[in-house]
């Protein structure tokens, strides 16, 4: 793989257009990418390595640096309070950005604040996780939680850039790339069979990373310009998510989100897909069962955004490469675990 290489994969929606650009070591070249000339509020948080920081930083005229706390606890309303105010104590203008560095929680609460924020100021997205790589990162969703609910509150916000540096992968653990993978095992395993078997199938996934990265962004790109609210077609890009939120939840998040969706995917697939499934998952050290508490994934479900007249629509998988989506009550989802 030439690392100088750079693929930019171009995303047009209603609302915005925009570049992903993929590459190896392109950080230090971010100033090329975004415009970094003004004031920029550089939003991470405290785990992530201070050289990606002071790389950004670097490049641009007048930095801020706002951290937050690691994890999902850091995606509420107060977070947001205290970014819009020093956002404002530092006279930021509509004309001025914000810059995410981080993973997905990061992301979707620099997005959210960039939404509401004078009515909207241009907000670039580096994702350093590969879960938001791959997912979190484009598509325009922005979200916080609230009361217990993961991302109840939130808007469609779509960034004005999106620059994914598959070198920053180098300081995750196996098991945060492994809980990333998911994501892409997902859009696979629903809409091109091919990917699913090749990282079924790959021996080496370090090696295979890049490509398989751009492909999951080229079938996210697809789904998300087809579908940008979420009407429809978009809904595929929640299989696993229904039951796999409220995993998350209710074990007090002793599993991390990929983690949890790959479990909620194997509820919601035939016989012969949830084999093919687990295989993967086993493959790369996922879990496969967990303990459930259904009187709190009842509930968990009962608040969940997708809810409609006492109907969720949940994707189920019958053969890999292909899905439906079935509006399901509740209490019939529940009967599923």
């Amino acid at each position: 793989m030439n690392n100088k290489k750079i693929t930019k994969i171009f995303i047009k929606t209603k609302a915005k257009n925009y570049n992903v650009i993929i590459g190896e070591n392109i950080l230090k070249n971010v100033n090329k990418y975004f415009n970094c000339n003004r004031n920029v509020l550089i939003i991470t948080d405290k785990n992530i390595p201070q050289i990606y920081i002071d790389v950004v930083k670097n490049k641009c005229k007048n930095p801020y640096i706002y951290k937050i706390k690691q994890g999902e606890d850091s995606k509420n309303f107060f977070n947001v309070k205290k970014i819009l105010k020093f956002l404002l104590k530092n006279n930021f203008s509509r004309k001025d950005a914000i810059i995410a560095i981080g993973g997905g929680v990061v992301g979707d609460l620099s997005a959210f604040v960039a939404s509401i924020y004078m009515r909207g100021i241009d907000f670039f997205n580096i994702p350093t996780s590969l879960l938001a790589q791959v997912d979190s990162s484009i598509g325009g969703k922005t979200g916080i939680d609230f009361y217990n609910v993961k991302n109840v509150v939130g808007s469609f916000y779509q960034p004005t850039a999106v620059l994914i540096d598959i070198s920053t992968l180098n300081t995750l653990t196996d098991r945060h790339i492994n809980n990333g993978l998911v994501e892409i095992i997902k859009i696979a395993a629903t809409c091109d069979k091919k990917l699913f078997d090749r990282i079924k199938g790959t021996k080496n996934l370090k090696r295979d990373i890049r490509s398989i990265i751009e492909r999951a962004v080229v079938l996210k790109k697809k789904i998300v310009e087809s579908d940008t609210l979420e009407k429809n077609t978009r809904k595929v890009l929640n299989f696993g998510h229904t039951i796999g939120h409220a995993i998350e939840e209710s074990c007090n998040r002793k599993y991390l989100h990929g983690e949890s969706v790959g479990i909620g995917m194997l509820y919601f697939s035939s016989k012969i897909v949830r084999d093919e499934i687990k295989k993967v998952l086993i493959k790369y050290n996922l879990p496969v069962s967990c303990k459930i508490n259904k009187n709190k994934i009842y509930e968990l479900l009962m608040h969940d955004k997708k809810m409609s007249s006492n109907n969720i629509d949940t994707i189920y998988v019958n053969e890999i490469g292909k899905f439906k989506i079935k509006k399901m009550q509740v209490k019939k989802i529940i009967n599923l675990m």
